[in-house]
Formats: C-alpha cells, sequence, structure tokens
C-alpha cells in the first residue's frame, strides 16, 4: 500500500466526507480535501495547481476552501479562492490551521481533517451563509 492509501481507513474517509456535508450545510462555501504521497513542488504551488485542477475555482462566489494534505512530506494547505479572500482578514485560516496542526501532531490524522473541516464551516458561515437556493457545486470526496 502507498503512504496515501495508509494515510486514512474507508471507515475515516467516510467521517471526513460527512463532515463536509456537515460543514457545507451551514454555509454557500464549498470544501475539498486532496491528499496525495508527496509533492516535488512548493507546497502552496502544489496546493494552487490541485485546486484548478479540481476546478474549485469555478464557485459561482469564489468561496471554495482546498485541505491539501502531502503526507510522506508531513505538509498541510488551506488554501481559499478570490471571493473568501477579498472579505476575510489576512489571518482567517490561523485557526483552522491550527485546529488541524494540533491533531496531526498527535497523530490524529482523521480528527485533524473532521475538526479543521467543520472550523472552517464556522468560518464561512459569517461570510457567506447558506442560502435556500444554494446548490452543491463541488463533490463532497476525498481526492487523491
Amino acid at each position: 500500500m502507498s503512504k496515501v492509501e495508509e494515510f486514512l481507513t474507508p471507515a475515516e474517509e467516510k467521517e471526513i466526507i460527512s463532515a463536509i456535508r456537515t460543514a457545507e450545510s451551514n454555509t454557500s462555501g464549498e470544501i475539498r480535501v486532496h491528499i496525495e504521497a508527496t509533492s516535488d513542488k512548493e507546497h502552496y504551488k502544489r496546493a494552487l495547481e490541485v485546486f484548478h485542477l479540481l476546478k474549485m475555482d469555478n464557485t459561482k462566489d469564489a468561496n471554495a476552501v482546498l485541505i491539501y494534505v502531502a503526507v510522506k512530506d508531513h505538509k498541510f494547505v488551506i488554501y481559499g479562492d478570490k471571493g473568501i479572500n477579498d472579505v476575510v482578514p489576512k489571518n482567517f485560516w490561523d485557526t483552522t490551521k491550527d485546529v488541524i496542526q494540533n491533531q496531526f501532531k498527535k497523530g490524529n490524522f482523521k480528527q485533524g481533517l473532521v475538526d479543521g473541516i467543520l472550523k472552517a464551516g464556522l468560518e464561512l458561515q459569517s461570510h457567506f451563509p447558506w442560502q435556500t437556493d444554494d446548490i452543491n457545486e463541488l463533490p463532497n470526496e476525498i481526492s487523491k
């Protein structure tokens, strides 16, 4: 098995997908998780590349968020689209990053992602509340 396949069990992946659905039920924002073993590129640049590959830059309000994880590199990036970054303070993602990082340091990878997703959903809710005409613009799945 590769590092990516060993990172989360199928049951843990289901919990993460459930967290995405929960987080998105209160916001028009879209949240995705991408996991890969490693990157030859600087991790922020790779997260941006994945963001575009997953077509996350095509949401109506430019309010998608990617949580990118490079397993072997022990790195993760939270990348928010322009619509988010235009309206939030510069350190907006710091509390979400801290929530994930605290769990990752303990080896609780699934819980770190679940907590980070739920925290991101709460943060997005104040700027991008769920509307009755909202549609789910991106799949609620983990990409690899």
